[in-house]
C-alpha cells in the first residue's frame, strides 16, 4: 500500500510534513489515535485517512495502531526528510548574499533583514512545510528569501517578482552561481503580476510597504499568485507599540481580503534600521477563504496610487506639476496618461505618460511595450536612465531597432524631463522582438528568423536556431515585458 501513502502524501502538498511524523510514529510502535493527533497537531479525520491509506500494512489491536514491522523499513524510507545543513554554513552563505546585494531603496520602503532572520524563516519554512518539490514565489524579496530557503532546500524551486531591476539581476546572477532553481520576474504590482506566475505557488512570503494600502497590495497579489485555497501567504509585518491604531489598519485590511490569521510570531523578523518599529517585525501565517480570490480582485482594482511611506509613490506624494505636463504635452502633441506596459499598447498617433513617481523601472518597460509610434515620457531630471551619457547610451540601446531617442533635459524649472522616442522603419529580428513584447518568445523569435530571411528558412530550422541562440532555456515560454531587464538584453544580443 506504500503508492497509496505517496500518493496521499503527494496530494497534501506542502502540507505532507506532520504526516511524514504521523507515520514515523506508526513506524516505532504502537500509538493510539488520541496520542497520534495531540502529538502531531493533526486533525483526526486526516489521520484516519492516512492509516486508510496504509490499507494492509497497518496493524490494529485494542484501539492502537502501527505498521506491520515487516514494512518499516520501506515506509521509513518512503518519508524520510532530507539531509540537513549546519546553522553555521547556512549563516556563511548567508552573509555572503548580504555583502553584494543592492543597497536598499528607500523610495521602497526597503529595510534589510539580517543573517540570522534569513536563517530563522529558512529553518521555519523547511520545519513546518513540505518544500522539496514545492514552488515558492516572493512577491518582493529584498531580504533574499527565496535564496535563503533553497540555499536550506536546493530541490525546492522558487520566483521573486520585483520591480527592482538591481535586485533582479542580484538574485538571478547568484542562483544560478550556486545552481539554485530560482526564476526572476519584473512586476509592479499595482500594475498586474506576470500571467506565467498567476496561480502557480504553493506558498507566497512578501514583506511589503508598512503602509494598509501596501499590505492591501501584496497580499492581494499573494492571493492571485496561490494555485489553490490549501496554499499560505507567509507575510512579515511591523508597528511600533506606541502607534497601535496603524496596526489595527493594517490587520483590518487583512480581514477585507478574507484572509484568516492561522499564526501570528511576534519579533521573528529583525532588520538593519526600522528603528521606528524596533527593528522588528512579526510573521503572520494567513490562510485564505473562499471569499478571497473575489475581495482580492477587487482590492487591486480600487487601489489608490500611493503604496510607500516615501518617495513618489508615497501616500502623501503630490500630483506632477501643470507646467511639467505642459511640456510634454508641447513636445508630442498628444494628452499625458497613466504608464501602461502589461498588455500591448494600440496608438494611431504620439502618446504621452507621466511617469513622474516612476521609482526607476517603468521608464524602460513603457519603451518596450510601447506603440510603433511616437512616444513621450514625463520623468523627474534626475532619473536613474537619463542621469548622464552611459544611463542614456544604455537606454538607447535597449530600444535600438525599435525606437531613436531624444533627451530634453531640466524642463519646467529645471526638476523633469522628457524623453522623446521615434519609430525605427529599417525591418530587424531585434526590432520585431521589441515590437511584440507581449507574446511568447520563442514564437515571435521564430517568426521574426522566418520573416527577415524573407522566405528562406523553414519553420524547423527558425524554432532550431531560437533553441540554440536562447541563453535561458526557461525564458523560451515567457513575454519577454516579464523577464528583467538584465535578461532581455542578453536575449537581444543574441538576436542579433
Amino acid at each position: 500500500m506504500a503508492d497509496s501513502v505517496t500518493s496521499y502524501l503527494t496530494a497534501r502538498g506542502v502540507h505532507a510534513r506532520p504526516l511524514r511524523t504521523v507515520v514515523g510514529l506508526l513506524c516505532s510502535g504502537w500509538h493510539g489515535l488520541d496520542d497520534l493527533v495531540r502529538s502531531t497537531a493533526v486533525p483526526r479525520r486526516t489521520v484516519q485517512e492516512l492509516i486508510s491509506a496504509l490499507g494492509q500494512d497497518a496493524e490494529n489491536e485494542a484501539d492502537s495502531w502501527r505498521v506491520a514491522p515487516s514494512r518499516v523499513d520501506h515506509y521509513r524510507a518512503v518519508t524520510a526528510q532530507h539531509p540537513d545543513r549546519p546553522d553555521g554554513e547556512l549563516l556563511a552563505a548567508y552573509e555572503a548574499y548580504l555583502t553584494e546585494v543592492p543597497a536598499p531603496s528607500r523610495a521602497l520602503d526597503h529595510v534589510q533583514a539580517d543573517a540570522a532572520t534569513m536563517l530563522r524563516r529558512a529553518r521555519w519554512l523547511d520545519q513546518t512545510y513540505d518544500l522539496p518539490g514545492a514552488r515558492l514565489l516572493c512577491v518582493g524579496d529584498h531580504d533574499l528569501t527565496a535564496l535563503a530557503v533553497c540555499t536550506l532546500r536546493p530541490e525546492l524551486s522558487a520566483t521573486v517578482v520585483d520591480v527592482d531591476e538591481r535586485l533582479l539581476e542580484y538574485v538571478d546572477r547568484t542562483a544560478r552561481a550556486r545552481g539554485l532553481d530560482i526564476r526572476c520576474r519584473y512586476a509592479d504590482f499595482r500594475h498586474a503580476l506576470p500571467p506565467s506566475v498567476v496561480g502557480t505557488a504553493d506558498l507566497v512570503f512578501t514583506d511589503p510597504p508598512y503602509t494598509p494600502e501596501g499590505m492591501r497590495l501584496f497580499l492581494a497579489r499573494a492571493i492571485e499568485s496561490l494555485r489553490d485555497p490549501e496554499g499560505r501567504a507567509i507575510v512579515a509585518y511591523g508597528y511600533s507599540t506606541r502607534t497601535p491604531a496603524l496596526g489595527l489598519k493594517v490587520q483590518q485590511e487583512i480581514q477585507r481580503l478574507g484572509l484568516v490569521f492561522e499564526a501570528v510570531l511576534p519579533a521573528f523578523n529583525r532588520y538593519h534600521g526600522a528603528q521606528a518599529v524596533g527593528s522588528a517585525s512579526d510573521l503572520y501565517v494567513l490562510q485564505q477563504t473562499s471569499r478571497s480570490s473575489r475581495l482580492a480582485e477587487a482590492a487591486v482594482r480600487d487601489l489608490l496610487s500611493g503604496i510607500y511611506t516615501h518617495g513618489p509613490q508615497s501616500i502623501e506624494a503630490g500630483g506632477t506639476p501643470a507646467p511639467a505636463l505642459a511640456e510634454l504635452t508641447r513636445l508630442t502633441a498628444a494628452t499625458p496618461t497613466t504608464p501602461a506596459w502589461t498588455d500591448p499598447i494600440r496608438a494611431n498617433g504620439p502618446v504621452a505618460y507621466d511617469l513622474t513617481a516612476d521609482p526607476g523601472s517603468w521608464l524602460a518597460r513603457v519603451l518596450l511595450a510601447g506603440p510603433l509610434s511616437v512616444v513621450g515620457a514625463l520623468v523627474p531630471n534626475n532619473h536613474p536612465d537619463i542621469t548622464d551619457q552611459r544611463s542614456q547610451q544604455a537606454l538607447a540601446d535597449l530600444v535600438r531597432g525599435k525606437y531613436t531617442l531624444t533627451y530634453h533635459r531640466s524642463l519646467a524649472g529645471g526638476r523633469h524631463a522628457v524623453v522623446l522616442a521615434s519609430p525605427v522603419d529599417t525591418p530587424s529580428t531585434r526590432g520585431t522582438l521589441l515590437s511584440r513584447v507581449h507574446g511568447k518568445l520563442s514564437n515571435i523569435w521564430r517568426e521574426a528568423l522566418i520573416l527577415n530571411s524573407k522566405g528562406t528558412l523553414t519553420k524547423r530550422e527558425a524554432r532550431d536556431q531560437v533553441t540554440t541562440l536562447l541563453p535561458t532555456p526557461d525564458d523560451a515560454e515567457e513575454r519577454l515585458i516579464d523577464l528583467p531587464l538584465h535578461r532581455i538584453r542578453a536575449i537581444l544580443t543574441a538576436a542579433e
